[in-house]
C-alpha cells in the first residue's frame, strides 16, 4: 500500500487572493459624478458672487424685457449702463457714487436709443480695485420703477485691470480640474481605494500651481499684487485657497507616512474633500481688493491705496 503523500517544502502553493478590482463602470460612474459635483460648483460660484451680472426684467404692456447690469469691468473703459425701452415709453435717470463713500449721488438722465429700443448712461472707469455703487430710477407708463426695486439696494460695481485671456482660462481651469479630481479621490475613499492615493497627490499638485502659482499671477495683473491673503491680508479667496491646499498637504501626508494604515488615509482624503466642497460653496472675490478712496482724495497712488478684505 503506498505511503500517503506529504506536502514537501517545496510544493508550490497557491497565491493569496487579491481582492477583485471595481468595474471599469464603476469608475466611470465615480468620474461622473466628480464631474457634475465640479460643474454644479462651478456655477453656483459664478452665480453667487459679487462680480456676477444683476439680471432682471421690466415689465411694459404686459410684456417683460430683461436686462443686464454690469457689476465686473476692466479699467480700460467706461461702463455703458443699457436698460431696455420698449416702444420708447421709458425715461429716468442713473444715481450713482463711488464704494464705499458717505458722499451724494451724482445723477445722469438716461438717453434713449430710438433704432436700438434702449435707454442708455455711462459710468467713469476707476482705478483698480475702484467700486462705484449706483441705481436706476425709471419713469414707466404704470408709474416709478426702481432697479434695484429695494430703496436701501444699490449695485455695487468693481473695476480691474485687463489679464491675459492665456493666464486667465489656465487659472481657472486648472482650479476646477484640481477640484474634480479631489472629488474623485474623496470617492474613492469610499468606493475605490486603490485609486485613492493617486488622485489625491494630483489635486495637491493641481491646486498648487492653479490656486498658488497662476492664482497670484491673475491677482498680479488684475490689482497689482501677487498675494493678500495671510499672513499678508484678509483676501477671503486667497485665504481659503492656501486652507484647502493645506488640507490636501495633510492628506497626503498621511498616505505617505502610514501607506499600511487604510483607515487614516481615507478619512484624510474624505475631509480635505469635504474642506473643498465648502471652500467652493463660498462665493468667490467675497472680502476681495478694494480702493480706499479716503486714500486717494490724499495723493496717495491708487496701487498704494488697495485694501483686502473689505
Amino acid at each position: 500500500m503506498d505511503a500517503p503523500s506529504r506536502t514537501t517544502v517545496n510544493e508550490r502553493r497557491d497565491p493569496d487572493p487579491t481582492p477583485a478590482r471595481p468595474s471599469r463602470l464603476r469608475s466611470i460612474l465615480l468620474w461622473l459624478v466628480a464631474l457634475l459635483l465640479m460643474l454644479g460648483a462651478g456655477a453656483y460660484q459664478r452665480r453667487t458672487g459679487p462680480t456676477y451680472d444683476y439680471r432682471g426684467a421690466l415689465t411694459v404692456d404686459g410684456q417683460q424685457h430683461a436686462y443686464r447690469l454690469l457689476r465686473s469691468e476692466e479699467t480700460t473703459r467706461d461702463v455703458v449702463v443699457v436698460v431696455p425701452n420698449p416702444g420708447g415709453k421709458l425715461g429716468g435717470t442713473l444715481h450713482w457714487r463711488r464704494y464705499p463713500t458717505d458722499g451724494p449721488f451724482q445723477q445722469v438722465p438716461l438717453q434713449a436709443d430710438a433704432a436700438a429700443a434702449t435707454l442708455t448712461a455711462t459710468l467713469p472707469r476707476q482705478p483698480a480695485a475702484g467700486k462705484l455703487e449706483y441705481h436706476l430710477e425709471l419713469t414707466t407708463p404704470a408709474g416709478p420703477a426702481r432697479i434695484p426695486a429695494a430703496a436701501d439696494e444699490e449695485i455695487v460695481l468693481r473695476f480691474k485691470d485687463p489679464v491675459p485671456l492665456a493666464w486667465l482660462v489656465s487659472h481657472v481651469a486648472m482650479m476646477f480640474l484640481s477640484m474634480m479630481v479631489g472629488l474623485r479621490a474623496g470617492l474613492s475613499a469610499l468606493f475605490q481605494t486603490h485609486t485613492m492615493a493617486r488622485y489625491a497627490w494630483t489635486a495637491l499638485v493641481g491646486l498648487f500651481a492653479g490656486g498658488l502659482v497662476l492664482g497670484p499671477i491673475v491677482q498680479k495683473y488684475a490689482f497689482g499684487a501677487w498675494w493678500t491673503g495671510w499672513p499678508f491680508g484678509y483676501d477671503l479667496t486667497d485665504n481659503k485657497q492656501l486652507v484647502m491646499w493645506l488640507c490636501w498637504l495633510l492628506a497626503c501626508g498621511a498616505l505617505a507616512l502610514r501607506p499600511r494604515n487604510l483607515l487614516s488615509g481615507r478619512t484624510a482624503v474624505l475631509l480635505a474633500s469635504a474642506v473643498m466642497i465648502v471652500v467652493y460653496l463660498i462665493p468667490h472675490s467675497l472680502r476681495g481688493s478694494q480702493l480706499d478712496y479716503g486714500k486717494l482724495q490724499q495723493g496717495v497712488d491708487p496701487k498704494h491705496a488697495i485694501e483686502t478684505g473689505k
